[in-house]
C-alpha cells in the first residue's frame, strides 16, 4: 500500500510540476501573441473598410484570422518547428549551430545559409524594439476611447512605462517571472469571458470557422485590399518566433499544451467576440476590443492590458539578451558584458549595452509613429521575413537529419508558400514604417557579418605570432628560463602551438612559472557540454600543460570555475585560485589596404568593434587583480 501512496504521490507532484511550467510557458512564451487581439483585428477591419465593412467581410476576416493561427502557429510551429531543436535549445541561433555554422568554409554554399541565419537573428533585435513600442501604446490607448481628453497623455504615460520597463531590467527577472504565468492565466481568461460576451450577442458569427469565408474573401476582395488586409492578419500571429525561441526554457510539451488548451482558444473567442461586435455595431471599428467590456470594466481593462503588454515587452527584451549571449559565444558579435542576474537559473542575464540600445530605438518608434496604427505597418514586416527565413533554415536541418527529401519539400515547401504570401502583404506597408525594423535589422546583421569576418582575419594574422609546440620545446632547450614559483594559465584563442603572449612574455622576462596552463576555450555548437566533456587535458612539455575548455552556446565562460572543475576531474594537484597568475593578450587591430580581406571601411569599423569590446578577462570571470595583459598589434 505504501508503495502504491508513493506512486500516486510522485504522480501528484509530476502533475503539479508539469502544470507550473505550462504557467510559466504563458507568462514568457505567449506574451505577444496574447496582447495582438489589443490592435490585429482592429487594424484587419480598417483596410477591409476601405472597400466595404459588410458582414462578409467581417465573416472572411475572422476565418482568415483563425486559419493564420491554426496554419501558421499550430501546425508549423507546434507540431514542426518545434521538433528542430538543438538539444532541447530553440531558436534561429539553434538552427544556424545545428547547420555547424562554426565549420562553414567561406565561400561555400552553406555560408550563404549563415548569412540569411544572421539577418533572421537581426530581425528579431527589431522586434525587441517595435514589441513594447506597440504593445504598450495600444493599451495605452483605451483611456482615450471614451474620454478623448486622456488622448495628449497616451503618450506621456506610455513612454514613462518603456522608462521603467528598461530601467528596471538590470535587476533580473527571476523574482518577477514567478507571477507572469498566473497574471497570464487571468488576461487569457478575460479574453475569452469578454469574446464569449460579444458571441452570444451574435452567435451566428461562429460560422467563421468554415474556410469557405477565406477563401471567399481572398477570391472576390480587390488586390489591394487583400494585400492591407492579409498584412494586418499577420498581426495576430507574430508571436511565433518567441514561441521557438523559448523553446529551451520549457521544452515542445508545455508549450503545445498552453497553446491548444489555453491561448488557442481564448484568442478565438475574443477574436469572434470582436468579430461579433462588428457585426451588430459597426461604429466601434477604432477599439472593438475596448467596447467589449462593459462601461464598468474599462479602465480596469486598460490596467490588465497595460500589465500585459508590459509582460510582452518584458519577455521579447529577455529573449534579445539571451539570443546576444548565445551569438557572443557562436562568434558572431563582439564581447559584450553580460550580468547574470540569477544565481541559480541558466539564462537569467542582462546585457546592459542591449538594454539600453533597445530602449533608444523603442523611444523613438514610439514619439516618431506617434500612434499603434501607425506601428502596426512597421511591425509585420519584419517578422514575416523572419519567419520566412526560419523555414528555410528547417528544411536544410531536416534534410541534414536524413528525413526524405520529397516529403521534406512538400511539407516545408507548403509553410514557406504561406510565409512568403504573408511577407509579400506586409511589403506593401515598406513605406509606411515597415523600413524603420528593417534598417535596425540590416544594421544589425552587418554589423555581426562585419565582426565574424573581421574575426577570420585576426585569426589568420595569428597563425604568424605563433610558435608550433615542437619548436617551443628547442626553444625551451636551448634558452633555459628561469622557473619561478607558483601556477600561470596563459589564455590562448587556439587549440594548436604556443600563443604569442607567452612567447612575448618569455622575450622580455625571461622566466616561466613552473605550472603553466595553456587554457583554450572552445565554444561548440551545442548549448550545453555535460561534466565528464567540458575539460581536456594534453602534455606539451615539462611543467607546461594544454587545457582545452569546452564549453555550450548557451554557458557563461568562466575560467576560474572551469579551472576548478578540471582540478577535481584530471586529479591535477591541488590549485590555490588566489595565487594563479592570467597572461591574456590585448591586440590591437590596425586596419590596413594593403593586405587581402574586407572593404578598408569596414576594417575600420572591426577595429572600433575591437576596440570597444569587454576586455578578455572581463568575460572569461578572470579577478583583475591577478591579470596580467601583453598588448601586440595586428594588421588585417
Amino acid at each position: 500500500m505504501a508503495t502504491v501512496a508513493d506512486a500516486h504521490a510522485d504522480d501528484a507532484r509530476a502533475g503539479i510540476a508539469s502544470r507550473a511550467v505550462v504557467l510559466g510557458a504563458l507568462g514568457v512564451v505567449f506574451g505577444d501573441i496574447g496582447t495582438s487581439p489589443l490592435y490585429a483585428l482592429r487594424e484587419a477591419a480598417v483596410a477591409a473598410n476601405h472597400g466595404v465593412l459588410s458582414p462578409a467581410t467581417v465573416m472572411g476576416v475572422l476565418s482568415l484570422i483563425l486559419w493564420s493561427l491554426i496554419v501558421v502557429i499550430s501546425i508549423k510551429y507546434c507540431l514542426f518547428i518545434l521538433r528542430a531543436d538543438n538539444r532541447g535549445e530553440g531558436g534561429i541561433i539553434a538552427l544556424l549551430a545545428l547547420l555547424g555554422v562554426r565549420r562553414i568554409q567561406p565561400g561555400s554554399w552553406r555560408m550563404y545559409l549563415t548569412v540569411i541565419g544572421l539577418i533572421g537573428t537581426a530581425l528579431l533585435y527589431a522586434d525587441g524594439t517595435i514589441t513594447p513600442a506597440i504593445s504598450v501604446l495600444s493599451a495605452i490607448e483605451g483611456l482615450a476611447v471614451d474620454a478623448k481628453e486622456f488622448e495628449p497623455y497616451v503618450l506621456p504615460i506610455t513612454m514613462a512605462i518603456l522608462v521603467t520597463l528598461f530601467s528596471v531590467q538590470r535587476m533580473g527577472t527571476g523574482r518577477i517571472g514567478r507571477i507572469f504565468g498566473p497574471f497570464m492565466l487571468i488576461w487569457f481568461s478575460v479574453l475569452g469571458l469578454l469574446g464569449l460576451g460579444g458571441i452570444v450577442a451574435a452567435p451566428g458569427v461562429i460560422a467563421a470557422i468554415n474556410p469557405i469565408y477565406a477563401l471567399a474573401f481572398l477570391i472576390e476582395t480587390d488586390i489591394a485590399v487583400t494585400l492591407a488586409v492579409l498584412a494586418a492578419v499577420f498581426l495576430t500571429v507574430t508571436g511565433g518566433e518567441a514561441l521557438y525561441a523559448d523553446l529551451g526554457h520549457f521544452g515542445p510539451a508545455p508549450i503545445r499544451n498552453a497553446w491548444f488548451f489555453i491561448v488557442l482558444p481564448a484568442l478565438m473567442l475574443n477574436y469572434f467576440g470582436q468579430g461579433a461586435l462588428l457585426l451588430t455595431n459597426p461604429g466601434v471599428i477604432e477599439s472593438p476590443f475596448y467596447h467589449l467590456a462593459p462601461d464598468w470594466a474599462h479602465y480596469p481593462l486598460v490596467v490588465l492590458a497595460t500589465l500585459a503588454t508590459v509582460i510582452a515587452s518584458q519577455a521579447v527584451i529577455t529573449g534579445a539578451f539571451s539570443l546576444t549571449q548565445q551569438a557572443i559565444q557562436l562568434g558572431f558579435m563582439p564581447r559584450m558584458r553580460v550580468i547574470h542576474t540569477s544565481s541559480h537559473e541558466r539564462g537569467h542575464v542582462y546585457v546592459p549595452f542591449v538594454n539600453w540600445t533597445l530602449a533608444m530605438l523603442t523611444f523613438v518608434a514610439v514619439l516618431g509613429f506617434g500612434s499603434s496604427s501607425n506601428l502596426a505597418g512597421a511591425y509585420g514586416l519584419a517578422v514575416s521575413l523572419d519567419m520566412v527565413i526560419t523555414t528555410i533554415l528547417a528544411t536544410f536541418v531536416a534534410l541534414h537529419w536524413g528525413h526524405r527529401p520529397i516529403l521534406v519539400y512538400l511539407l516545408n515547401g507548403t509553410l514557406l508558400l504561406v510565409d512568403l504570401v504573408f511577407f509579400a502583404a506586409n511589403t506593401t506597408k515598406l513605406l509606411e514604417g515597415g523600413w524603420f525594423p528593417l534598417l535596425i535589422a540590416l544594421s544589425a546583421a552587418f554589423m555581426m557579418l562585419t565582426w565574424r569576418k573581421g574575426q577570420q582575419l585576426v585569426q589568420r594574422a595569428r597563425t604568424h605570432l605563433r610558435m608550433s609546440t615542437k619548436d617551443f620545446q628547442h626553444l625551451l632547450e636551448r634558452q633555459p628560463p628561469i622557473r619561478i614559483p607558483g601556477t600561470a594559465v596563459v589564455m590562448s584563442a587556439s587549440t594548436s602551438g604556443v600563443p604569442g603572449t607567452l612567447l612575448h612574455h618569455l622575450k622580455h622576462n625571461k622566466v616561466l612559472h613552473e605550472t603553466v596552463f595553456l587554457v583554450s576555450v572552445v565554444v561548440t555548437d551545442e548549448p550545453t557540454v555535460e561534466g565528464d566533456e567540458r575539460v581536456h587535458l594534453m602534455p606539451i612539455c615539462e611543467g607546461v600543460q594544454r587545457l582545452v575548455l569546452r564549453l555550450g552556446f548557451t554557458e557563461t565562460p568562466d575560467v576560474p570555475t572551469a579551472l576548478r572543475l578540471a582540478v577535481a576531474r584530471l586529479n591535477l594537484p591541488d590549485l590555490d585560485p588566489d595565487t594563479i597568475t592570467y597572461y591574456v593578450g590585448r591586440q590591437t587591430v590596425v586596419a590596413s589596404k594593403k593586405l587581402p580581406g574586407m572593404a578598408f571601411w569596414r576594417e575600420v569599423i572591426f577595429a572600433m568593434l575591437n576596440r570597444n569590446a569587454e576586455l578578455t578577462a572581463d568575460y572569461f570571470c578572470i579577478p583583475a587583480a591577478q591579470v596580467v595583459e601583453i598588448g601586440s598589434s595586428i594588421e588585417i
